[in-house]
């Protein structure tokens, strides 16, 4: 061979080698078995669990890679990349790994989100996705996720660990706060099921997309007490400091949080994600607060397959993040740390299932390197070497459920003093709950799933009510006596004129109304509400018929009087008659009888509560609110029947005002008392009409209300007892003989009806006065033509004589005796007028033929007694009487 052709053959041979490096780049080496990861690392929301989780994946792919009889002859590679936890770059970063070489035989993923992208779309190449931090339900379906498995258990592994807990502190009310994430949706709807199985409320469920401060000012106004909070660790600091805003913190509240957040999430990154809280401020509003998250390191001090316990694994991994920046030694660890073992046995898992396939194909003489994305049966195996793959690693023990979950007991955690606290542990297969009883409570004691709101009855005052009643009976006695005292008297004149059975029902009345003051204090104190109904039945009869009787009484007197005074009489010694009077009375009660009848059987009064605001306790540090009631009686058309009686009422009263005015000044023997009955009925109606509207104001003050109508009935009882009996009173006990009653007797002056009649009498006594001066100038006519008859028939021859007064001749006699004055009537007393006017005459005798005549004039003036019991009356008598007398001889 020549020279040339060696050089040749060599260069021949170098490009071969280096196109079959290249195709082993591409297609990966023959001992190889490649994985894909997607991990969220960089992103801004969401979980970005990726910065623990995969360099505990790497510590695990050294750990399998060491191990000789695990996957002999291979080598576990793992491909990987950053997914932020959004689901599109998720699917991008998918599609880069499965259309790169070399071929992929399973894929890791992590985030809900992602893991539902990535899952649902996987399927279509025959590969299996194991999830190591997904806890989105919804990943639960198998007909949607047929490849999927996950070490990180469902978020509703929670669900029944907190029921457990609501039952054990006695919490049956909740409220939900959700980011709206599909993860979140889906537990919050299994977690409602769960409620309604347990009979727990669900007082309000609020979500939000990225700004949470809506929804938890709607948690403070649905007085949310017991709060379940379900969202991204980015979410949670911003829901914190809204909550130390709110105001959501301290004794009365309690906060469930998802228990994957890191140990001193609340006081990281507050500042590149704008929260405005401080620190000091963040660590306020956590404390206290509860978390329940899936088990995710064995709590044994085992040696797990792996060949270390979890506190070494801890070690190595606290060592990798160091190396990585992290500063682990200040508390400062990356998200996913505690989702960290999850990823790490999710590499041991792949590795077992790998092995296991590897076994199973042996038998075929396959192997996993012959796995293409179109190769079912290959993809079946693998499935199911995962689906019964079990060990014990460093986050527990590992197995899978039938729909690919990963079962787990649950952690319950509390925030104490800034730290995390473990309170038990809960194992849903078992329902059991292992408690340590290491809660610590603000306030010393659980707090209350609600405001306990406790119902307070508003009643009356009781000194209020016992001193209204008091006084109450004191009138009812003071009625009686005075009922004894005008039946005792009924003979005295005092009495008799003033009508005793009037006054003996007006005072019934008046007992009736004060009786009804205890009935209206009467409230849920004394009486229980189904008796309740009854009192305000029996409230609105007394009170009713009691102002009937006691008003209608003095009304009928009043009216009695106005018509006397206004209508002409033609007899003006007429009496009352005193049935009009009971009448009237029993006309008004037969109208309130009508209506309170017809409102019982119609529309009967029931007892209805009025609520007021929620009001503090004033001794209790209790998480206690008052709920005032107040008792009322109503009924479906209370405010038809009010108004018929209220206007029925009104119409009486202002009538009764306006005949009041008429008649205050006038005064009449037939009823002798009319004044004071005016002036009573004045008052009782202007404080009846001040105090029912005054009373339908202030009906929500139980103690004002009840002391203005009550004051205001007590008011009028007495005054109208008063005015009406304390002069009888005075009157019977001055005179106790009935003796000049009218000196003492207010009304036994001249009344009106008597000036009139005494006017009538000056005047016919100025009449009598002009006749009498007619009748005298007759006389002195009749004197003098007697004197020219004389003179005219006897000439000188005549004799004549006057003896006494006395003229006479020819037979012919005219007796006069000059008349005396009359008196004047103004000048005689008041009651009394006396006049006497007299005329006398003589005779004469003539002879034979001759005749007599005597003419005599008298005039008498009297007085008589008008009025028989207490009035004198002057009175005017005039009598003229003449006789004449012819004698013939």
């Amino acid at each position: 061979m020549t020279y040339d052709g060696v050089v040749t053959f060599w260069i021949f041979l170098l490009l071969s080698l280096i196109v079959h490096n290249a195709d082993l780049t591409n297609v990966g080496r023959a001992d190889e078995l490649h994985i894909g990861g997607i991990f969220p690392i960089a992103g801004t929301g969401g979980w970005q669990g990726g910065q623990a989780c995969m360099p505990a994946a790497r510590l695990a792919l050294d750990d399998v890679n060491k191990e000789t009889h695990l996957l002999p002859g291979f080598k576990l590679i793992l491909h990987s990349n950053d997914s932020e936890c959004e689901p599109g770059l998720g699917a991008s970063v998918m599609y880069n790994l499965l259309y790169n070489k070399p071929q992929k035989l399973m894929l890791l993923a992590g985030c809900s989100t992602v893991c539902t992208t990535v899952a649902e779309a996987a399927k279509m190449w025959n590969l299996i996705v194991l999830c190591y931090g997904a806890s989105s339900p919804a990943l639960s379906d198998r007909s949607r996720f047929p490849t999927l498995f996950r070490t990180h258990p469902s978020a509703t592994v929670h669900n029944p660990t907190r029921i457990k807990l609501m039952k054990k502190f006695g919490w049956s009310r909740v409220a939900i706060l959700q980011q709206a994430e599909e993860v979140f949706i889906s537990t919050v709807e299994d977690l409602e099921n769960r409620c309604m199985e347990a009979g727990v409320e669900i007082v309000t469920r609020q979500s939000f997309l990225s700004d949470p401060t809506d929804a938890v000012r709607n948690l403070r106004r649905q007085d949310a007490r017991i709060i379940v909070g379900l969202f991204y660790v980015v979410a949670a600091r911003r829901v914190l400091c809204e909550m130390y805003k709110q105001q959501l913190y301290g004794r009365a509240h309690v906060w469930f949080f998802i228990g994957w957040y890191e140990d001193n999430w609340y006081e990281v990154n507050l500042e590149n994600e704008g929260i405005t809280c401080t620190k000091e401020q963040m660590r306020i509003a956590a404390e206290g607060h509860l978390t329940t998250e899936a088990l995710m390191w064995n709590q044994n001090n085992q040696t797990t397959i792996s060949g270390m316990t979890a506190e070494e694994f801890r070690q190595r991994l606290n060592h990798a993040l160091i190396e990585e920046g992290y500063d682990i030694n200040h508390d400062r660890y990356p998200e996913g740390y505690q989702e960290a073992p999850l990823a790490y046995d999710a590499v041991w898992s792949v590795a077992l299932a790998f092995n296991k396939t590897m076994e199973r194909l042996k038998h075929r003489q396959k192997s996993l390197r012959d796995f293409t994305y179109t190769d079912k049966e290959i993809a079946d195996e693998i499935y199911a070497a995962m689906n019964s793959t079990q060990f014990l690693g460093v986050s527990g023990v590992v197995a899978f459920s039938s729909q690919g979950d990963r079962i787990a007991l649950t952690q319950i955690e509390q925030m104490v003093n800034g730290r995390y606290e473990k309170l038990g542990y809960y194992d849903t297969q078992l329902d059991n709950l292992t408690w340590l009883n290491m809660e610590q409570w603000i306030g010393g004691k659980v707090p209350q799933d609600r405001t306990i709101v406790r119902r307070v009855l508003r009643t009356v005052s009781l000194p209020l009510f016992v001193c209204m009643c008091t006084i109450s009976c004191c009138g009812i006695l003071v009625a009686l006596a005075l009922i004894v005292f005008n039946i005792w008297n009924k003979h005295r004149r005092v009495i008799q004129s003033s009508h005793p059975v009037c006054n003996t029902i007006m005072l019934f009345g008046v007992m009736i109304c004060l009786a009804s003051i205890i009935l209206l204090g009467m409230d849920g104190r004394f009486v229980s509400p189904d008796e309740y109904p009854r009192v305000c039945q029996a409230r609105a009869w007394l009170l009713s018929t009691g102002f009937t009787l006691a008003y209608g009484a003095m009304f009928s007197k009043v009216w009695r009087v106005h018509r006397f005074t206004t209508k002409a009489k033609t007899n003006p010694k007429k009496k009352v008659e005193p049935w009009k009077l009971y009448t009237m009375v029993s006309g008004l009660l037969s109208v309130d009888l009508v209506i309170l009848l017809a409102w019982q059987i119609f529309d009967p009064l029931q007892r209805s509560l009025e609520t007021f605001p929620l009001e503090d306790p004033i001794l209790t540090s209790d998480d206690i609110k008052i709920r005032p009631e107040l008792e009322h009686c109503q009924s479906e058309h209370n405010s038809v029947w009010l108004s018929l009686i209220y206007g029925f009422k009104g119409l009486i009263l202002i009538f009764g005002l306006f005949l009041a005015y008429e008649t205050r000044s006038i005064k009449v023997k037939q009823i002798n008392d009319s004044r004071y009955v005016g002036m009573s009925i004045y008052n009782v109606a202007v404080l009846c009409l001040i105090t029912a509207p005054v009373g339908m104001v202030i009906a929500s003050q139980q103690d004002a209300k009840f002391v203005f109508v009550s004051l205001a009935v007590i008011f009028c009882c007495f005054i109208s007892m008063l005015l009406i009996f304390v002069p009888k009173v005075i009157e019977v006990i001055r005179h106790p003989k009935d003796k000049a009653e009218s000196k003492y007797n207010p009304d036994s002056g001249i009344s009106k009806e008597d000036e009139e009649r005494y006017q009538k009498l000056v005047t016919e006594n100025e009449e009598l006065q002009r006749l009498i001066s007619q009748k005298e100038e007759k006389i002195r006519i009749l004197k003098q033509r007697l004197i020219e008859w004389e003179a005219t028939h006897k000439g000188g021859s005549g004799a004549g004589d006057m003896v006494n007064g006395t003229n006479s001749t020819n037979g012919i006699s005219i007796a006069i005796a000059p008349h005396q004055p009359i008196a004047n009537v103004n000048s005689l007393p008041s009651g009394s007028m006396s006049a006497a006017l007299m005329g006398g005459g003589g005779g004469g005798t003539a002879g034979s033929g001759s005749g007599s005549t005597n003419n005599s004039l008298n005039l008498q003036a009297t007085t008589s007694s008008a009025h028989q019991q207490q009035h004198n009356t002057p009175a005017a008598t005039l009598a003229i009487t003449q006789d004449t007398h012819d004698h013939h001889t």
